[in-house]
């Protein structure tokens, strides 16, 4: 019996030693906004390039539930999440308490910085036909706002104040309620405004769209007063689009606009970011092969984005060694 017994244990044994041994991988879980936005798409692109490059480690994207960064910001500071995708502006005000963080009694102490993703412009579309060359040149003409409350309206509202405007500086300034919202590349077209902001990821279609069919270009605002505006704001930075973005394009536009940033918890291990950031510096041309916006990482670019946020102990130590 005792015999039996030391046999079967000897064979169970060497079944173990020559099994293959079987590692789980790490459950990284990225935060990004909703379905369709931009920010998801870019997170499904870093995720696979994860899964694909880093063997023990699983990357699984997870979409804000109300399409906020408040809501993925506080999931992250809370452990429910082990990055994010989010945009300087959240970022910065969920730091200084400041927009729609005022009131939030939440600590974000714990979020670090890794690096910049891609950047989003703010840029000036005028109709060829309106004699506007410059920000200067938008005095008197027929400008339109946005929607109160919208993004356009509040960047807008940022350059008329930097630009020290009012409303009776311009022919006419044009609101749009809700239901209008649409109606914004209409007026442009008809010509009923000469002007409106336009915000989003380039190239855009939509944007190619409205150049091609609607008479328009774009604004070079290389101003002094936006030069201003943008070093007195750290969730702004300067943006140059390059010539060949759009086919009716001839000239660099320079433009400003925030960036979309990869975060994380102070809780996430010092050498998993360490090789987030490698995969990053690394993968340069696939990145800008899956969109030309996602080529903007830089050790340079990613030392300076983080708005007085702490850079995590495992990106400053592979910037750090570069």
């Amino acid at each position: 019996m005792n015999r039996n017994v030391w046999i079967f244990c000897f064979f169970l044994n060497i079944c173990l030693l020559i099994s293959p041994v079987f590692v789980q991988a790490f459950d990284l879980r990225l935060g990004t906004g909703p379905p369709g936005s931009f920010s998801y798409f870019s997170g499904r692109v870093l995720c696979r390039m994860m899964n694909n490059q880093l063997a023990d480690l699983s990357c699984r994207q997870v979409a804000a539930a109300d399409g906020h960064d408040a809501y993925n910001l506080t999931n992250l500071q809370g452990g429910s999440l082990d990055l994010v995708l989010v945009d300087s502006r959240s970022l910065f005000d969920a730091i200084n308490k400041t927009g729609k963080f005022a009131f939030l009694d939440i600590d974000y102490s714990n979020l670090r910085g890794l690096a910049p993703v891609y950047e989003t412009p703010v840029v000036m579309v005028v109709r060829n036909d309106a004699g506007i060359q410059s920000l200067t040149d938008l005095q008197g003409k027929r400008i339109n706002a946005g929607t109160p409350g919208s993004i356009q309206y509040q960047e807008m509202n940022r350059i008329m104040n930097a630009k020290e405007w009012t409303r009776d500086d311009f022919s006419l300034v044009g609101d749009l309620s809700p239901s209008q919202s649409n109606d914004d590349t209409k007026a442009f077209c008809f010509g009923t405004m000469q002007a409106m902001i336009y915000i989003g990821i380039h190239p855009d279609f939509s944007l190619r769209r409205l150049l091609k069919t609607c008479n328009g270009t774009l604004l070079n605002m290389d101003d002094n007063d936006i030069e201003s505006l943008v070093h007195a704001d750290p969730a702004l930075w300067r943006i140059e689009l390059p010539v060949d973005l759009y086919p009716t394009q001839t000239e660099k536009v320079v433009t400003f606009g925030t960036r979309s940033l990869l975060i994380a918890s102070e809780d996430l291990d010092s050498e998993t970011v360490y090789r987030i950031m490698d995969l990053l510096d690394k993968n340069g041309k696939y990145l800008k092969t899956a969109h030309r916006s996602l080529s903007l990482f830089s050790q340079e670019i990613a030392r300076e984005s983080a708005l007085g946020l702490p850079l995590h102990s495992g990106a400053a130590r592979y910037i750090a060694e570069r």
